[in-house]
């Protein structure tokens, strides 16, 4: 729109010229060929040497005539050539998929200017367009550092990646936190023309931790400051963005401003938009130097190529150094030094109109930044209080990031048609076992599942957890959905130690987890607990999938690999970490089982030891583990044995055992081509055996499964038949698998299954 309003000015003013220059021109000739209020004639053949009023002087003005007369001619040549020329360039003829204008109203170095007409400016249509190339890569930095930030990332990213039509390079300023979880969050999540790099945060603590600080952003509040030294020295501009920001456009948009930077131009900056700097907001109210009312650094512009020109290291430190004199500490970490720099340095800023920094704090004055909906372009929840701040359309703005927060981020996995990518190592990997499939297999969504990625947000909530000095720690892994969480408090209060959960969700339902943990003392008591969130993508649970990913993601040699339904007894955790010892785990092959058992009571007295469960297994309160629907998956572990057993006792594989065992953290993974319902820990007990694991019962162990309503996949199993099909030819190529891997060893395994 704003670039056809652009050549349509254009035409306006080339047609008014055209037309008016030639009117003026012969206006002025014509009245300059009266003299004495008689006309003058301009013919040469009217004009008689003998006449009177020939002289050489009027002789000299109708030749100037004639020349000025051919110097219009040749202007208005000139001018209808330019006037075809912008016609043949207009947007609407020839402006294809080929290149796309972004628009941009005009920002101003004059405050003053600005607060006078944000409202006008934010709806102008015919402001100057500098364009952005359809295949320009956009580079965006962003200082994260912790578990709470790195979520605020995933939904920044999600509102940039919905609206944005270039390829984007982020840059990522993280602790080694941040970095483990977004970098496994980007790898799982396979967005395309999109690049991500990191910068270690941790590095750059001596940059800036001699400058006392405040703010609760803490030491990584400051480290935008040292960019043009951490970013490559190779990249010449960059947009800075701060976590707690949402868009609401093209962030193409906001990258076509460094277009219209001039001079010593070198910060794009939004106007702070509370009092803060005007020093009224309380008695003593003592703030940095600023101009104005300031500058916000939530959303800023650097021009890297020309900061490290003029030494902008140098220039923030020595005016650093100097105000830390007299103020002793920084109150808006980076945002204050930045602003003292440009209280000295005005020429350095670009002024960009306020819609581009939507400050949503408390007083401030962001309702004058927009007009309308369509006004808006980037939200700022720069206030402590987050989505709790007053403002007058907070509702509004609320339902907007509460959508990306939500959002499913499996949509954005679109390509940029047009547009080459560099080469995926794992995604052309991807694509190659995807091609190998046969579609018109009746398996082929089984296959299939086993090679989908999903994306995966590791330690969605904070973590913090040393293991034991005396190597003997156990982690309890398991698996979930949204419909077991109710069973994650009895588990805190039963395990004191670590625990290691993966969930499956939606996005959705990841903020609905959130929103449930928040709420749970027992839960936010707990710093040991890590919540790995698998996104749901297919129609099956991955069942085996979330097994892996627990484990991989344990601190302690041992895990107890554990379902989200079981119990575990009091003071399982001390029990296990001493049979560790006991039993030699650190130098030997060996799986020690927990002997499951169940109620179909939902509300039961918990027995508190091996002599009350029996007495509950007497009385027919208890039973062991699916005695009257799957006898065979835990039969081995020979419950009539561990009534009486007082020391360990070890037990042989059979077909279909499947029971709960603790283990070294390098013991194999679960087998993902298994997912749903069916065979997904029998095939684990089978490789752990083929690798000659031995299977210790715990004598005065135990774990108890709760009741719940059958889950979906179940159900599929029990009511259809190609599900029971598809599962039979699994195992079959399983086995096969085993065979050809552990050689003559494996062939038991079929001989048992061809037995039972």
């Amino acid at each position: 729109m704003l670039g056809i309003c652009r050549g349509r000015r254009k035409f306006l003013a080339a047609s008014l010229t055209v037309l008016f220059v030639p009117a003026i021109t012969w206006i002025y000739l014509f009245a300059g060929s009266f003299e004495d209020g008689k006309p003058v004639s301009l013919s040469p053949l009217e004009s008689q040497p003998h006449s009177p009023r020939y002289t050489a002087s009027s002789q000299r003005d109708r030749e100037s005539l004639e020349v000025r007369m051919r110097e219009v001619e040749e202007e208005n040549r000139v001018l209808r050539k330019q006037l075809s020329l912008a016609q043949s360039r207009s947007p609407s003829h020839h402006r294809g998929n080929h290149s796309k204008t972004y628009s941009m109203e005009e920002g101003t170095g004059d405050s003053e200017s600005l607060r006078a007409g944000i409202v006008a400016g934010n709806s102008s249509e015919c402001g100057q367009q500098p364009a952005v190339e359809k295949c320009e890569t956009i580079h965006v930095a962003i200082v994260c550092a912790g578990y709470n930030a790195s979520r605020d990332v995933v939904t920044l990213v999600k509102s940039v990646l919905f609206h944005r039509r270039n390829p984007l390079h982020f840059h990522l300023i993280a602790d080694a936190i941040a970095k483990q979880i977004l970098a496994t969050l980007f790898q799982t999540w396979m967005v395309p023309a999109v690049r991500i790099d990191f910068y270690d945060a941790d590095e750059l603590k001596s940059e800036v931790s001699w400058i006392p600080n405040k703010h609760y952003s803490g030491i990584y509040g400051l480290m935008k400051l040292v960019l043009t030294k951490t970013l490559p020295s190779n990249l010449e501009r960059v947009i800075v963005l701060d976590t707690d920001i949402t868009f609401a456009t093209d962030i193409a948009e906001l990258w076509a401003v460094f277009h219209k930077f001039k001079g010593q131009q070198v910060l794009g900056l939004v106007e702070n938009q509370s009092d803060w700097y005007l020093g009224n907001l309380w008695k003593n109210h003592r703030p940095w130097p600023a101009l104005g009312r300031g500058y916000n650094t939530g959303v800023i512009l650097l021009l890297l190529d020309k900061l490290r020109k003029m030494k902008w290291e140098q220039m923030w430190r020595l005016t650093a150094e100097r105000e830390l004199m007299s103020m002793l500490s920084t109150s808006l970490a980076d945002q204050d030094i930045f602003n003292a720099v440009i209280k000295q340095n005005p020429f350095l800023v670009y002024q960009l109109p306020c819609f581009w920094n939507v400050q949503l704090s408390d007083h401030t004055r962001s309702e004058q930044c927009y007009r309308d909906v369509s006004d808006l372009k980037v939200i700022h929840w720069n206030s402590p209080k987050k989505l709790r701040v007053k403002n007058k359309h907070v509702e509004f703005f609320r339902n907007l990031y509460l959508t990306f927060l939500e959002y499913d981020g499996n949509l954005l996995r679109r390509e940029l048609f047009g547009c080459p990518s560099e080469a995926d190592v794992n995604s052309e990997n991807l694509q190659k076992q995807l091609s190998e499939l046969d579609e018109d297999d009746l398996c082929y969504e089984f296959r299939r599942e086993r090679f989908t990625v999903h994306r995966t947000h590791l330690y969605f909530l904070h973590y913090e957890y040393e293991p034991a000095s005396d190597n003997t720690d156990v982690t309890l892994v398991a698996q979930l959905s949204m419909d077991r969480l109710q069973m994650l408090e009895a588990i805190c209060k039963h395990w004191e130690g670590p625990i290691s959960l993966a969930l499956y969700l939606s996005d959705a339902e990841a903020q609905q987890f959130l929103r449930y943990a928040q709420g749970s003392e027992v839960l936010m008591s707990r710093h040991n607990v890590g919540y790995h969130i698998v996104y749901k993508e297919g129609q099956f649970y991955p069942v085996n999938l979330l097994r892996n990913v627990a484990m991989k993601h344990i601190s302690t040699p041992y895990m107890f690999l554990s379902d989200i339904d079981f119990l575990p007894m009091y003071g399982l955790y001390e029990y296990l970490r001493k049979s560790v010892i006991q039993l030699d785990l650190a130098n030997t092959k060996k799986a020690l089982i927990v002997p499951a058992f169940e109620t179909l009571r939902y509300r039961l007295s918990f027995p508190k030891s091996k002599a009350e469960l029996l007495s509950m297994l007497d009385m027919g309160t208890l039973f062991t583990f699916r005695y009257h629907v799957w006898t065979k998956g835990h039969a081995p572990t020979n419950f009539a044995k561990w009534r009486t057993a007082t020391t360990p006792y070890r037990v042989e594989w059979e077909a279909d055992f499947e029971p709960y065992v603790v283990v070294r953290k390098d013991c194999p993974e679960y087998d993902r081509r298994f997912v749903g319902f069916g065979w997904n820990k029998v095939a684990h007990i089978m490789e752990l055996d083929a690798q000659e694991y031995e299977f210790t019962v715990l004598p005065n162990a135990y774990m108890i499964h709760m009741p719940h309503a059958p889950s979906f996949d179940i159900t599929k199993f029990r009511s259809n038949k190609q599900y029971r099909i598809c599962l039979k030819t699994l195992k079959e190529e399983f086995q096969q698998d085993m065979s050809r891997h552990y050689g003559f060893a494996a062939l038991k395994y079929l001989t048992a299954e061809n037995n039972s």
